[in-house]
């Protein structure tokens, strides 16, 4: 049986922060998204999801420097979870993605679901 982990998601860039880690570039960031619906008032509703991603430095990706916030990428990768313990001792999750394929994508190319 073959085990699948991938994900996509298609969404306007957040925070940017990036450092050297062995001699490579790696950029985090984040990724919002909207989910579009109509609540049963008829009223459109928009429900935003942030997500974090992490990018190494790779002749695949753009150049980091051109992920800056605002900007329409779509992101591919694997999600990879981090369960840690708090300074107050409470168990936490963390979510991230771990990116395989970027692309800037145009205005022209921002697609709403609906």
């Amino acid at each position: 049986m073959e085990h699948i982990n991938k994900i996509e998601i298609q969404g306007r860039v957040g925070t940017v922060r990036s450092n050297v880690v062995n001699d490579r570039k790696v950029v985090n960031f984040s990724v919002a998204t909207d989910y579009l619906y109509k609540g049963k008032d008829g009223v459109g509703i928009s429900e935003t999801t942030w997500h974090n991603v992490v990018v190494w430095e790779s002749k695949e990706m753009p150049e980091p420097d051109r992920i800056q916030k605002g900007v329409p990428v779509n992101v591919c990768g694997r999600l990879r979870t981090i369960k840690y313990t708090s300074a107050d001792g409470s168990d936490r999750t963390f979510y991230e993605i771990y990116a395989n394929r970027i692309r800037i994508l145009s205005e022209d190319e921002v697609t709403e679901v609906r």
